[in-house]
């Protein structure tokens, strides 16, 4: 073996200077670091303060510029550092820019526009395509042919489980197309929703979908909004996995569809309600609910207040007949869903109701998610960006009173109330004093419905649609369903 050259074999002296310069050169920031979800191709929420955020050294000044919009701060204690931008006049695209003290990391391809948050379980998960174990939606082939949108961009969260918050989640921002909605399995609803949006208003959408199948709510829920009861093992597993990594992200608003397990798994009844409303407060707080916020090409100041929720109903399903082991009886699903109804007391949500949208009532998961994504839009364009030529809500149970025999219901958003198959009302129950349910003629009459039973001389309460399976056809003049209800539970 040749013999190596001397000057490897021997050990020069180093300079103190130098080697203290050696030193301080290895001990020098590394570059700064972004969360997955501030990445190439992302969508930016134009807002009056979107967050930028990262992690650098301690105490290590990060300047952010996008366009002519700039931030300076300094890192904390913890290396960790966030800008809020105003970019209500910054132009639709451009690179995020972000410099530490001897590096800079550009961030290409950012769009403008409005992001929106899609969870859930298992039927926010389902994608437009092929799932084993599942049927495809309708038309899968086509609709993903179809979904080449490039201003439309998508982020996918990982699936993942943790004891604790974590600061950072898995997933890349990718431009929508047929081989992107395909290669991600991409939630359907969510896609349809956001491609709806992105045609009625023309500016960029992105769509992060962070959904997990078979899960309940509770583990999408922080520890700290426990209530002060036992969370249970896995409790905020999904939100510290999936969900606190994305906080503080810029968000237009937030989309939910879930509530199968809760009623498969824990029965739970009226409880769901106070359950929703403690996870869209946390969610709330996470991401800066409060902070003021706007449309593409409208002033970032003129909207604030909490960031909107948009949620889907239950869909009609044999869940007694399917799993008897686990659900007792046919008027479960229905207890859920008055609870789901009750939870549109929170300020700033609204509910899609799916009682005309189950192909088959032994599956679990409603194939037309289309339909659901064209309602959780029409909500939102409705209420979120002000379109007022949209009826975005089925009819509600408004008040009930009895004349001559009959109960008189009147409804919130009924005008134009019809039977959709043109065939008598159904999945109406009439009750008097002994509290026994019978079935009713229901007729429309002025705008209100006419309920009655030859058996209930007296009416007392009036249920609509309360078994897993109902499939009623009342609707409004905009064709949509009327949510169930039951004239003697909260509404």
């Amino acid at each position: 073996m040749p013999r190596l050259p001397s000057i490897l074999n021997q050990r020069a002296p180093v300079p103190v200077a130098a080697l203290l310069l050696a030193i301080a050169c290895g001990s020098a920031g590394a570059a700064v670091r972004l969360p997955a979800v501030i990445s190439d191709r992302m969508v930016l929420q134009r807002s009056a303060a979107t967050p930028v955020w990262g992690w650098a050294d301690a105490g290590e000044t990060v300047s952010v510029r996008f366009g002519a919009t700039a931030a300076t701060t300094r890192a904390d204690g913890d290396g960790r550092w966030r800008v809020d931008l105003d970019l209500g006049a910054e132009r639709r695209a451009g690179e995020l820019r972000i410099r530490g003290a001897d590096s800079e990391t550009v961030v290409r391809d950012v769009l403008l526009g409005d992001v929106w948050l899609a969870s859930g379980q298992s039927n926010m998960q389902k994608p437009l395509g092929e799932r084993k174990g599942e049927r495809p939606t309708f038309d899968y082939r086509a609709e993903i042919d179809a979904a080449d949108a490039p201003d439309v961009r998508l982020f996918k969260v990982a699936r993942k489980r943790a004891p604790a918050p974590l600061d950072d989640v898995a997933g890349e921002w990718v431009r929508c197309s047929p081989e992107s909605v395909e290669r991600t399995a991409f939630s359907a609803a969510a896609y349809f929703f956001g491609r709806r949006l992105h045609r009625e208003l023309g500016v960029p959408v992105g769509l992060i979908d962070s959904s997990y199948g078979g899960t309940r709510i509770e583990l999408w829920t922080p520890a700290a909004a426990a209530a002060g009861t036992d969370p249970g093992p896995d409790h905020s597993v999904l939100y510290n996995g999936m969900i606190a990594g994305l906080a503080p992200f810029g968000l237009k608003g937030m989309l939910w569809y879930q509530g199968e397990s809760n009623l498969i798994d824990d029965g739970d009844g009226a409880a769901y309600t106070a359950k929703m409303a403690r996870l869209v407060d946390a969610w709330r707080g996470a991401f800066g609910g409060g902070q003021p916020r706007s449309s593409p090409g409208s002033s970032p100041r003129t909207l604030s207040g909490p960031l909107p929720f948009y949620y889907v109903q239950i869909a009609p399903h044999l869940y007694h007949v399917v799993r008897p082991s686990k659900v007792a009886d046919s008027e479960a699903a229905a207890r859920l869903r008055q609870a789901q109804a009750a939870a549109l007391a929170i300020p700033s949500t609204g509910m899609v109701v799916t009682t005309d949208l189950a192909d088959d009532l032994a599956d679990i998961h409603p194939r037309d998610k289309r339909t659901v994504g064209l309602r959780l839009a029409n909500l939102a364009l409705a209420d979120t960006y002000g379109r007022k030529d949209i009826e975005a809500r089925g009819p509600r149970f408004r008040a009930m009173r009895v004349e001559n025999g009959r109960a008189l219901l009147s409804f919130d958003h009924g005008e134009g109330l019809f039977a959709s198959d043109r065939k008598p009302l159904s999945w109406f129950q009439v009750a008097g004093a002994d509290g026994r349910w019978h079935p009713a003629k229901a007729d429309i009459e002025a705008g209100r419905v006419a309920v009655a039973s030859v058996r209930v001389p007296h009416p007392v309460t009036v249920r609509f649609a309360w078994d897993e399976a109902a499939q009623p056809n009342l609707v409004n003049g905009a064709g949509l369903p009327a949510v169930p209800f039951h004239t003697g539970a909260a509404q």
